[in-house]
């Protein structure tokens, strides 16, 4: 018995496709995604410069009908361990319990302050008046940024954000996770959310940041004036942290800390409903990224695409001996992703993920597909911070 060899044009088409996406995808997750794998070598060799002085921060959070959680991860905040620190609350349609509260806690920490925006307050995005309200209102230069629904997992979390304003630098990009819980939902979430952070930081160690994220972002009071603020998306609902950050940020003023002490947590959704809203509202902003920085994400996920489906359609056109070819190339790319998630995760001190990433790696580019498609059927203004 003799096995035939030949293969029709079509099959080496299509394995030719598999070994250029499996290329490209390697390339990203061993150059791009892997990076806080290769910087944090070095931070243990200590070749990468920390400032040693401790200057005065604004922590700004804003609260929009958000009381009960104010009341929750509050007191994580004011009781950081850092020598100078105020902490300003923007009140955007709170509670009067809301109010009170803040207030008692103000004769025990004199360095809480409060700030108001009217209800009737007509404007596209509320997020973005809200925080031009907390940073001039600040008194200090380094303004560090946190959701009303999150908290820093470490009284240290200033002090690491702050010792990377070295000379020169203008943004620190943090990590914002999600809370862990049982169930596929939860599941994709805090995945979604991981890998959206390798994306994003690992761009910026290579020199090409393009976002941020509210829930931990640090940057100069005087860059953000300087920078005119907001003023150039205002005609936006969202942008306030990933547009911001990707038109002013750049390869020379922007740091990534990804101690794990230096992360916060936040709330994750509890429907399908509400965090597809909120992917959508995420990818509302993606459309203006700059070129470059949209070529690069969309080269990965075309990429990634195509991977799948070259290597879906080999197992029905390709003899069976070619399916062993098939299945190595997918089981390193699938190994690689592994070593890459799951050593990175040991580093921000996150859950590690095993079978979800092969359920999540092709399901979440088609929930985002899904977003954008009827994000291009929507305004923007439907957006709304709630």
């Amino acid at each position: 018995m003799t096995i035939d060899f030949s293969l029709q044009w079509y099959v080496w088409i299509l394995a030719a496709l598999l070994v250029v996406c499996f290329l490209i995808q390697l390339f990203y997750w061993c150059y791009y995604y892997a990076s806080i794998l290769y910087d944090n070598k070095k931070r243990q060799k200590a070749q990468i410069p920390f400032a040693t002085q401790t200057p005065p921060v604004s922590v700004i959070i804003c609260s929009r009908f958000d009381g009960i959680n104010i009341e929750k991860f509050l007191p994580a905040v004011l009781e950081q361990d850092y020598p100078s620190f105020e902490v300003i609350v923007v009140n955007d349609g709170s509670t009067y319990e809301t109010n009170e509260l803040i207030k008692s806690w103000q004769r025990v920490y004199p360095n809480l302050f409060i700030t108001y925006l009217p209800e009737n307050a007509q404007v596209l995005s509320r997020k973005k008046l809200d925080l031009t309200i907390g940073i001039k209102a600040a008194h200090n230069d380094l303004l560090l940024f946190v959701d009303a629904d999150c908290c820093p997992i470490s009284n240290n979390w200033i002090s690491l954000m702050v010792r990377n304003f070295v000379d020169g630098k203008e943004f620190v990009l943090g990590y914002g996770g999600y809370q862990s819980a049982p169930g596929l939902l939860n599941h994709l979430i805090t995945y979604d959310t991981f890998t959206i952070a390798l994306q994003y930081m690992g761009f910026a160690l290579h020199g090409k940041p393009y976002m941020g994220v509210g829930r931990n972002l640090a940057y100069r009071r005087e860059m953000f004036f300087r920078k005119k603020g907001f003023a150039s998306i205002l005609h936006l609902q969202g942008g306030d942290d990933d547009l911001f950050v990707s038109m002013n940020a750049n390869a020379d003023n922007t740091r990534v800390e990804y101690n794990r002490d230096s992360k916060t947590l936040s709330l994750p959704k509890t429907s399908f409903r509400e965090w597809l809203y909120q992917k959508r509202r995420h990818l509302s902003t993606s459309v203006h990224y700059a070129r470059s920085t949209r070529f690069l994400i969309g080269t990965e996920v075309l990429s990634r695409f195509f991977f799948y489906a070259s290597a879906l359609a080999l197992c029905f056109v390709a003899p069976p001996f070619f399916l062993v070819f098939v299945a190595v190339i997918y089981l390193l790319r699938l190994l690689t992703q592994l070593l890459v998630i799951n050593f990175t995760a040991s580093v921000l001190k996150e859950r590690h993920f095993y079978l979800t990433v092969i359920v999540a790696d092709i399901l979440l580019p088609l929930i985002s597909l899904f977003g954008m498609t009827v994000n291009g059927f929507a305004r923007s203004s439907v957006y709304k911070w709630k």
